[in-house]
């Protein structure tokens, strides 16, 4: 009877030598949730073990993340003001630049990504200047905000910028505007290929950032359209990203797998919040062997075509896979 595949798994050890794909605490990013103002720190109630934090507690935070090994964060602000344009986003000292500012200096060797959006900043959720008459996002002046605060994040010493906000041409005014700054050596990781989704639920809540009316699919991609989702993210190669990435994870891998057979560049994927809650709420309600499910997942991630894991598990995965 023929067993070459049964050959191959009876010996664990041997099982190990021709596993495929492999997980490193490495391959992770964690999301960091900055709120203004002094001593606080508040667990969301649809995120267990997700919190806003003011800057104290992420400084405290940061130190943990590299006892686990874990050295690359992504920081989110929430401002104690917003108004029509996202000002504090464009402050020098906004949330955002000043929690950078302080994370360098008291841990100069964590790698600090910034979201570069407006959905947390603006008090009508969306993600730039409105268009008055269209009742949307008006693109380009948009894209010029965008690289007003691309320039405050890199002075303030952020080590890559992370573009969600899905603007045509978004890329191309990052990278020409940090260029003008003397930023030629940052790189820019382009939420490439974002979807209109229904997981982001949860992190609505943490980062105060739902939509005041309407949504975002005017801007964000259609679920249903997979070709696009490749031309988005090699536009944004075409125009200068270094690192894509497709958001969500879980329910886009054949995205994923389409667009790492379309390109050469480093891909991320963003493992979101309602993909994070649902493990969470399953754990809670005793229908999933928690870690097992959580450890799959993220093997499916990488074996999807991931180089680089962005997801709130990343702690509990850093201690399993010490």
């Amino acid at each position: 009877m023929f067993k070459r595949f049964r050959r191959l798994r009876i010996n664990p050890v041997l099982r190990d030598l021709v596993q495929e794909v492999h997980l490193s605490v490495n391959d992770f990013i964690y999301p960091l949730f900055v709120k203004a103002g002094e001593d606080y720190k508040k667990e969301i109630d649809s995120m267990p073990g997700v919190y806003q934090m003011s800057i104290e507690h992420i400084l405290k935070e940061c130190e943990n993340l590299k006892d686990l090994g874990i050295k690359a964060i992504i920081l989110f602000g929430i401002p104690e003001v917003k108004d029509s344009i996202g000002s504090d986003a464009l402050c020098e000292h906004g949330v955002i630049a000043n929690a950078v500012r302080e994370i360098k200096k008291a841990h100069p060797d964590m790698f600090v990504v910034t979201d570069l959006c407006f959905c947390e900043y603006t008090e009508h959720g969306h993600c730039g200047i409105l268009d008055p008459v269209l009742k949307t996002v008006d693109n380009d002046a948009t894209l010029k905000i965008l690289g007003e605060q691309a320039i405050i994040h890199a002075k303030a010493g952020a080590d890559m910028i992370a573009p969600s906000g899905m603007m045509d041409g978004m890329i191309t005014a990052i990278r020409d505007a940090l260029d003008k700054a003397g930023f030629v050596n940052l790189p820019i990781m382009s939420y490439s290929t974002k979807f209109a989704s229904s997981y982001y639920g949860p992190f609505r809540d943490v980062a105060e950032s739902a939509p005041s009316f309407g949504d975002r699919r005017s801007y964000q991609m259609n679920p249903a359209n997979r070709r696009e989702a490749i031309l988005e993210s090699l536009e944004d190669e075409i125009e200068g990203a270094d690192i894509l990435m497709v958001k969500p994870a879980l329910a886009y891998l054949d995205i994923v797998r389409d667009i790492r057979e379309n390109t050469k560049l480093p891909l991320a994927v963003y493992n979101v919040s309602g993909e994070y809650s649902m493990l969470k709420m399953a754990a809670k309600a005793g229908v999933i062997d928690y870690e097992k499910v959580m450890m799959e997942t993220m093997i499916s991630f990488k074996r999807a075509g991931a180089d680089i894991i962005i997801s709130y598990h990343a702690k509990e995965v850093a201690k399993l896979l010490k």
